[in-house]
């Protein structure tokens, strides 16, 4: 009873929030347009956005804007569940805000490291970071050296683990990405315990311990074939975290010689089980995201009343933007409706 009453309203107001995703047809109908303009006007006129780019002339936006004013959308809905949520929901959202956070130190590190001449422009997220991060971006922003940007850090989460990498004196922007990214996961994992009850913890776990070993198995895939990395380079990459994989075979998947055995050896695994890799020609992300998409939705439909409502929606809202960012740049590029649909995939809703 106590979840019911905790998360009827939260229902609700998602189920709401969920009817302005864009849908599969409709990215049809976007993969078919002409310009980047086009797309703005298509959106304007769709109800997840027409409120927020009502006032938007798009004839004069530059794509980098557009994708600036993709991700405040997505601050706005994650603002929208901030308010309506109670103290445990919170709880969830504090912890998924990590992601966001994570994005933009990592951005930044981009910035300094690649000595950029125009380094930052995160002013559009400082609302947003203001109210709901441990981050300031003020301080962020002036940042212009990797000293710097970890000083900057003082008194947050991260400090501490980029501290301590700074201190080597050989990190790179890699060491550093994959400090954060290692971080990241670890300290959602050892979270959970802390902020949630059995029921939210089972299905967190189910949730994130599902996303790691599809990210691990993605990692290990793109390390053999693009990078021809050594086993145990390929290691230092990964989430020392295995849910539904067992040691041995993460093992095996890590020291094959190809990308072939590797993707013999996926097939062993209960995610690959509806996926024929060569008949089909689904790639490793495609399968991340359709399990994803799958687990997550049969939860929030399972379980509506748990944070699987909330995880559900934002991953579905990101994967959206995601497939927004990536059609504006095929149309940019003129590519047609097949090439473009093949490009965005079909998660569909």
């Amino acid at each position: 009873m106590g979840n019911l009453l905790n998360y009827s309203g939260m229902v609700t107001k998602v189920h709401g929030m969920h009817a302005k995703l864009i849908t599969h047809e409709q990215f049809e109908e976007i993969a078919s347009l002409h310009n980047v303009t086009e797309i703005i006007t298509y959106l304007k006129n769709h109800p997840g956005y027409s409120d927020f780019l009502s006032d938007v002339d798009e004839t004069k936006l530059h794509r980098g804007d557009i994708e600036k004013l993709l991700i405040q959308s997505l601050y706005r809905d994650y603002s929208k569940l901030y308010r309506f949520s109670g103290l445990e929901q919170r709880k969830f959202l504090k912890l998924y805000l990590k992601r966001y956070e994570i994005n933009t130190i990592n951005y930044c590190f981009r910035i300094v490291i690649n000595h950029y001449e125009q380094p930052f422009d995160l002013n559009y997220k400082r609302p947003f970071f203001d109210q709901y991060s441990q981050i300031s971006i003020e301080k962020l922003i002036t940042s212009r050296t990797t000293d710097e940007l970890v000083d900057n850090l003082r008194g947050t989460e991260y400090y501490e683990p980029l501290h301590k990498l700074r201190d080597s004196k050989s990190a790179t922007l890699f060491d550093y990405d994959l400090t954060l990214d290692l971080y990241y996961f670890n300290a959602l994992w050892k979270e959970r315990k802390k902020i949630m009850g059995k029921k939210q913890q089972e299905i967190y776990t189910k949730d994130y311990g599902t996303k790691i070993d599809l990210l691990n198995m993605q990692w290990i895939y793109r390390a053999k074939k693009y990078f021809h990395m050594q086993p145990a380079d390929i290691y230092a990459l990964l989430v020392p975290i295995h849910y539904h994989i067992k040691t041995e075979l993460v093992k095996e998947m890590v020291e094959c010689n190809t990308p072939e055995e590797f993707l013999a050896l996926i097939n062993k695994t209960r995610y690959a089980k509806h996926y024929d890799f060569e008949k089909d020609n689904v790639t490793i992300e495609q399968m991340y995201l359709e399990c994803l998409n799958h687990l997550y939705t049969s939860d929030s439909r399972q379980y509506p009343y748990t944070i699987a409502t909330l995880n559900t929606y934002l991953f579905q809202k990101e994967t959206e933007l995601d497939k927004l960012t990536t059609a504006l740049e095929c149309i940019r590029y003129s590519l047609g409706q097949g090439e473009t649909l093949g490009y965005v995939g079909g998660v569909k809703k």
